[in-house]
């Protein structure tokens, strides 16, 4: 079944024109034909089947035939707090985060994590994550977008919501997922950036009310250790296994 994102609202029986890029992406790559039935969503958790009418690369129509309410969200609210890196690891721990059911990300400006992403090329950036985020909701069956915040400074970070569940990962750190008591509602997750935390990053964060885990006696790759916790999070306390 095609999937695809649209940002306008849908009702049923309306004849809709989908936005351009999803246009080229259904006709073009998919190789859809009048009377193709694709599925779609905006984000308000309902799925839309609908028909396409025609066939026009840029600006194809389709109309509603059927809405479904999906409730496939996590009970976990997981804010990924993810320390950027450079190249395509960002893009990675995005998009197996949302896979895993992250509810929210925020980028994080570490210490480690090279030159600062400012200006338009924040703005840039921060559109290109959201774009993965929709991908990702696309494949993964989610009908709720999350959303990808403005970078965040360090310090802004760690000091979010004092009322939440609170983890950053530490290779150093004695204690493990298992070892905590049951976690419920909202949690935020501190993923370093591809060269780790620094000591004094670590102490603010624990100073700021984060408990410090370790995953065990392997060092994972920042695009790895965020999915890995988010999995193992969910696997405890959410809605995997």
């Amino acid at each position: 079944m095609i999937r695809l994102y649209q940002t306008t609202a849908l009702n049923i029986g309306e004849l809709i024109e989908l936005d351009k890029n999803p246009s080229h992406h259904l006709i073009r790559v998919l190789r859809a034909r009048a009377g193709s039935v694709v599925t779609l969503f905006n984000g308000d958790g309902h799925e839309y089947l609908a028909e396409l009418v025609d066939d026009n690369p840029k600006h194809c129509h389709l109309r509603i035939k059927q809405r479904l309410k999906v409730e496939n969200e996590s009970p976990l609210r997981i804010t990924l707090l993810q320390g950027i890196s450079r190249g395509d690891r960002m893009d990675t721990a995005i998009q197996k985060s949302i896979e895993l059911g992250v509810h929210a990300i925020i980028p994080v400006d570490c210490q480690c994590s090279g030159s600062s992403v400012k200006g338009e090329r924040a703005d840039k950036k921060h559109h290109h994550w959201q774009q993965i985020v929709i991908s990702a909701c696309e494949q993964s069956g989610r009908c709720y977008i999350p959303p990808v915040s403005s970078i965040s400074s360090f310090s802004d970070a760690i000091n979010l919501d004092n009322s939440s569940s609170k983890i950053i990962l530490d290779p150093q750190a004695h204690l493990t997922f298992n070892q905590l008591q049951k976690l419920e509602g909202d949690i935020y997750l501190l993923i370093g950036p591809e060269g780790g935390f620094s000591d004094d990053e670590i102490r603010q964060a624990c100073n700021s009310g984060f408990t410090a885990i370790s995953l065990g006696p392997r060092i994972l790759r920042t695009e790895t250790a965020g999915p890995a916790s988010i999995a193992i999070a969910q696997t405890l306390w959410g809605d995997l296994g």
